[in-house]
């Protein structure tokens, strides 16, 4: 059952086959470079899409709009400090943004950080640090409750080979969202404690989709049965000893973020503090008008209430049970913002050196309109990994008949995939781990 009704709406509409054809080429068979217009069902991000609450849009009438010492900042200030447990925060303008300012902090030339696993932008912005990201995550089976956790021990074997001193970080992504939305427990996330403190590295927690992998942890570990969303999500965050943050995930708002450190790391402190007033701006809005910040402070406070969270993961799962009954291979348990779809399997004609995740995302654009994002060998290139595509929920947006033509959609895809093309690159940018983005392809013949 959802928790919201509509209170306002925006037309849209399909564009005719022979119009998305020609959208499709003219955006070189790269959906991000579509016009959101041209889209009828727009499941490429959850970040910064979802629809705001009646309580934020009345908040935003009560921004703050000082450059200095506004008070729109301390009423978000004090709400990360309810919700997430952290005093001490740097504002930016959106996640990647809040990454640049941790990273470019944290890391130095030929250091490595492990992570559960990296996502595009949290890659590029250590890589651009002149460190090396790693992967860590578990090997697990179909249907795990926790497929998303830290390999604690290939952590352990990184810093034998590499040397301790070379790891200034342990990350862990709450949840996994290069690894299927998966989530993590706390009890590794108290194993990923322990193997910072070994290393004397800092536990930083990638907490853009907090609430619902404290969700995750209320339905599926057992220590915390009976215990509250909100309650969960201080136990978890209490592991870290830095937090990056996008607010336009769990935030619930249309734009902003932070890094949050904690209080006994002044010098730390300091030096993201600075970073940030050189790149997002002055230390109390960080790139964010007032009015943005009001929008966080409340999305973060709704984030965790139970009967929005619930709905939210339940939407999840809506989506994959209707692409399940039409045969579309999805990894499972579904995660908290989408459904991954393992294009590879869907098809096993088109090899990964001509991006089957992308071939089936072009396809469901000119079938449909459906936006999704390919998350395989285009978006990660030379990785062992699956061949993933992502349909990703934005939050309290589309409703039942919006999914149906999802999978509807699939349906029809399926029945003429032996006709599918591989695809080509035919210009990309220097920097491989960005490629997706901006990247132009063709069709094989």
């Amino acid at each position: 059952m959802r928790a919201y009704k509509a209170k306002s709406v925006e037309r849209i509409e399909l564009p005719d086959r022979e119009a998305r054809e020609r959208h499709l080429h003219e955006a070189g068979y790269n959906v991000f470079n579509l016009d959101a217009e041209a889209v009828f069902v727009d499941l490429l991000t959850d970040s910064g899409t979802g629809a705001m609450s009646d309580e934020q849009w009345a908040a935003i009438h009560r921004g703050d709009e000082s450059y200095a010492g506004s008070e729109s900042f301390q009423n978000l200030e004090a709400a990360i400090e309810d919700v997430m447990g952290f005093s001490r925060i740097v504002p930016a303008h959106q996640g990647r943004g809040a990454e640049n300012v941790l990273y470019g902090a944290l890391v130095s030339e030929g250091e490595y950080v492990p992570n559960n696993t990296h996502f595009d932008t949290t890659r590029a912005h250590i890589v651009n640090a002149g460190g090396e990201p790693v992967d860590c995550p578990i090997e697990s089976d179909p249907g795990d409750p926790f497929q998303g956790n830290l390999d604690t021990e290939a952590v352990r074997e990184l810093a034998n080979e590499v040397g301790a001193e070379r790891i200034p970080a342990v990350v862990v992504t709450i949840t996994n969202n290069s690894l299927a939305g998966q989530p993590v427990s706390i009890a590794n996330l108290r194993e990923a404690r322990a193997v910072a403190d070994e290393l004397d590295a800092r536990l930083v927690i990638d907490a853009c989709r907090f609430a619902e992998n404290a969700y995750f942890v209320a339905q599926r570990e057992a220590e915390f049965d009976g215990e509250s969303v909100a309650s969960i999500a201080r136990e978890q965050l209490s592991m870290a000893d830095a937090i990056v943050m996008s607010g336009k995930k769990d935030g619930l708002a249309n734009v902003g973020g932070f890094v949050g450190v904690r209080e006994n790391d002044d010098e730390f402190y300091e030096q993201a503090r600075q970073r940030g007033i050189l790149f997002e701006g002055f230390s109390t809005y960080g790139g964010m008008a007032g009015r943005d910040l009001e929008a966080m402070a409340v999305g973060l406070r709704e984030a965790v209430e139970r009967p929005y969270i619930e709905s939210r993961v339940e939407q999840v799962a809506e989506l994959g049970t209707l692409l399940q009954e039409v045969s579309v291979p999805i990894r499972t348990p579904t995660g908290g913002h989408a459904v991954y779809v393992d294009a590879g399997e869907f098809l096993p004609s088109i090899p990964r050196e001509e991006f089957p995740g992308q071939a089936l995302v072009c396809a469901l654009y000119e079938e449909g309109g459906v936006r999704a994002v390919e998350l395989g060998e285009l978006a990660f290139p030379g990785e062992d990994r699956a061949q993933l595509v992502r349909l990703c929920l934005p939050r309290r947006t589309y409703f039942r008949d919006h999914l149906e033509h999802v999978a509807e959609t699939f349906a029809t895809v399926a029945d003429r995939r032996e006709e599918l093309p591989g695809y080509e690159i035919v210009d990309e940018p220097a920097m491989a781990e960005l490629r997706h983005f901006s990247a132009e392809l063709r069709p094989l013949d």
